[in-house]
This record gives structure tokens, C-alpha cells and sequence, in this order.
């Protein structure tokens, strides 16, 4: 039962903390600062009433050192302290790049590759049309080529980044085949 964080993300944490001072009798203040970087200190104060705070504006995979100092007219309270460490940023595929087009395949590779990501699933189907068909590439690759296809249709071709957070973002680009040769 004391000063803890919740709901952590990339740039933000929920600090809890048990009620030590009411509206009346103080108000809390509290320091927080980059573990490697402690001259970088902000400070706050928040109301004796309160038993919880979002800090946002943070830098990700970042180790915070906060303090919860109350400020009390009636009792000494010692310092709370804890340590949080903001999650790695994740960023969605920045881009899917489409090339070496040919009447039945085409190549898609994507960037940028990131540790947290776990693996790609590259949805892809004609349009106009609802018949889609999945690749599942490892999170370590940036590229794959996709195969079997019809030519001189236009696909729809979707990049879904699946990280370690179990979250996903998606980025989707389109891509045509060649004609077809005389005689297929």
C-alpha cells in the first residue's frame, strides 16, 4: 500500500498512492526525473486530496526515478519513492514498398524493423473483392514475395506489425501485376 504505477506506455504512467493527507490538512509534492539524467527534475504539486496522477510527455524505454514528498501541517510523512520504466516506443510500419512486379508475383518489403515486433502478417486480395490471403512473416525479416497471383489485377496489400504487447498497427499499400504473357 504505497506509491506505485500503473497503465504504463511508452510516454505515460498512472502513479497511485495510499491517502495520507487530506484537502485540508497539506498538499503533496512530487519530483520525478530520468534515472541516468537526475539534473532533469520536474516538479508538481498536487492536492491533498488526491491519491493518483497520470505523468505523459515522457521518454520511452526510460527508467524514472519519482518521489511523492507530503507536505503536511499536522504529521511528517517520510518521501515515497519508486522507480518506473516507461515501454519501448512502437512504431506501425512507416512504409510498404512494392516492387519487382510481374504477371503472378510481386515483392513487398517494409520498414522500418523493430525488436518489438514479433512477426508481420501480410493480408493481400484482389480489388475489387473480399477473397484475402494471409503470409505471416518473422518480426526479424522486412520483406517477402508474394506469390500465385492473377495478372493485370490490382491487389490490396496490408502490413500488420504484431509486437511483443500483443498490439498491432497496419499500413496498406496497392499493387497491380503485369500483363500476362501470350499463351498462359
Amino acid at each position: 500500500n504505497r506509491l506505485h504505477a500503473t497503465d504504463v506506455t511508452s510516454s505515460s504512467f498512472r502513479l497511485l498512492w495510499p491517502k495520507l493527507l487530506s484537502q485540508e490538512t497539506g498538499y503533496y509534492t512530487l519530483e520525478y526525473a530520468p534515472t541516468a539524467d537526475l539534473a532533469r527534475k520536474r516538479t508538481q504539486q498536487v492536492a491533498g486530496a488526491h491519491t493518483s496522477l497520470v505523468l505523459s510527455d515522457l521518454a520511452p524505454e526510460t527508467t524514472y526515478e519519482v518521489a511523492l514528498i507530503p507536505e503536511s501541517n499536522v504529521h511528517y510523512f517520510p518521501p515515497q519513492t519508486t522507480r518506473v520504466t516507461t515501454l519501448a516506443e512502437e512504431i506501425s510500419p512507416v512504409q510498404v514498398l512494392i516492387s519487382e512486379s510481374g504477371p503472378r508475383s510481386f515483392h513487398v518489403s517494409w520498414a522500418p524493423v523493430l525488436d518489438s515486433v514479433v512477426s508481420y502478417q501480410i493480408l493481400y486480395g484482389p480489388l475489387p473483392g473480399n477473397s484475402v490471403k494471409l503470409l505471416e512473416v518473422d518480426g526479424r525479416h522486412n520483406s517477402t514475395v508474394v506469390e500465385h497471383l492473377a495478372p493485370n489485377t490490382t491487389y490490396l496489400v496490408t502490413v500488420t506489425a504484431v509486437y511483443r504487447s500483443g498490439k498491432e498497427k497496419s499500413l496498406s499499400a496497392k499493387a497491380c501485376t503485369q500483363e500476362g504473357e501470350q499463351g498462359e
